[in-house]
C-alpha cells in the first residue's frame, strides 16, 4: 500500500493522468453543451414568419393608401360641388327687359285705335261706323274721313318706331349673344351653366316677343288702312246715292 501511494510509482502516476484526462473531457463537454443554446439562439431563422409579417405590413400600407385616396376624393367632391354652387352675375337680363320695357311704350303709344280690347268695338264703330251718314254735312263728313286717314297715318307711323327700335335691339343682341356664349362655354359647374343657358333662353324669349308685338304693330296698321279704304267706298257709295236721290227725273206740274 505504501509503495502504490508513492507520487513517483508509475503505476500511481498513470491513473493519475487517467483521471484527468477524465475530468477534463467531462469539463469539455459539460461547456459544449452549455455553449450550445446560446449559439442556437443567434443562429436560428424562421423564412414563414418573416414573410407573414411582411405581407401583413403591405397590407397595413395598402390601406393606409386607400384611405388617403378616400380622402383626397372626398376633397375633390366638395371642391365640385363648391363650383357647381357657384353662381353668375348677369346685367344682361336687366338689359333684356328695358329693351321690351322700350317696345311697350312704343306699343302704348297707338292713337285712333290702341291695344285694349275692352275699347276697341266703341272706337273701332266711331271711326268706321260701316254706313254712310246722311246726317253729316260736307263738312263733318270730310272732317270724319280726315280723322280715319291721320288714324291709318299714325298706325303706320307706329309700327315704322316698332320696327326701327327692334332693329336697334338686334344690333345690341348681337353683342349679348356673345357675352351669353362666353359665360356658358366659361361656366365652371352646373349651376353656372344652368343660368347662362337660362340667360340665352331669356335672350330667345326677347326676340320672339319682339317679333311678335311687330306682327302685331304692322297688322293692326294694315288693318286701319284697310278699314280706311273700305270706308271711304261706302261715304262715296253714300254721296253718290244722295247726289241722284231717288232716281225719278223731275216733272213739272
Amino acid at each position: 500500500m505504501a509503495r502504490s501511494s508513492d507520487p513517483r510509482n508509475p503505476r500511481t502516476f498513470l491513473i493519475a493522468s487517467v483521471f484527468a484526462w477524465g475530468v477534463a473531457g467531462s469539463l469539455g463537454a459539460g461547456l459544449m453543451f452549455l455553449g450550445m443554446p446560446a449559439r442556437a439562439q443567434l443562429t436560428v431563422f424562421d423564412p414563414s414568419n418573416y414573410s407573414q409579417n411582411l405581407l401583413t405590413a403591405a397590407r397595413t400600407l395598402q390601406q393606409v393608401n386607400n384611405q388617403i385616396q378616400s380622402l383626397q376624393n372626398e376633397a375633390q367632391m366638395l371642391v365640385n360641388q363648391a363650383r357647381n354652387l357657384s353662381r353668375i352675375d348677369f346685367p344682361e337680363l336687366r338689359q333684356l327687359t328695358d329693351k321690351l320695357q322700350q317696345i311697350d311704350r312704343l306699343m302704348g303709344q297707338a292713337q285712333g285705335i290702341d291695344f285694349h280690347v275692352a275699347d276697341l268695338d266703341q272706337q273701332f264703330g266711331s271711326l268706321y261706323p260701316g254706313q254712310f251718314n246722311a246726317a253729316l254735312n260736307d263738312n263733318q263728313q270730310v272732317q270724319a274721313a280726315k280723322t280715319r286717314l291721320d288714324t291709318a297715318m299714325a298706325a303706320f307711323r307706329q309700327a315704322m318706331s316698332v320696327q326701327s327700335q327692334v332693329v336697334e335691339n338686334v344690333a345690341a343682341d348681337q353683342a349679348m349673344l356673345a357675352s351669353l356664349a362666353a359665360k356658358s362655354q366659361g361656366a365652371e359647374g352646373a349651376l353656372q351653366a344652368q343660368q347662362a343657358t337660362n340667360q340665352l333662353l331669356a335672350l330667345v324669349a326677347k326676340q320672339q316677343f319682339q317679333i311678335q308685338t311687330l306682327m302685331a304693330a304692322q297688322y293692326r296698321a294694315e288693318t286701319t288702312d284697310a278699314a280706311r279704304r273700305a270706308q271711304s267706298e261706302l261715304d262715296a257709295r253714300g254721296r253718290t246715292q244722295k247726289f241722284l236721290g231717288s232716281g225719278t227725273a223731275y216733272t213739272p206740274h
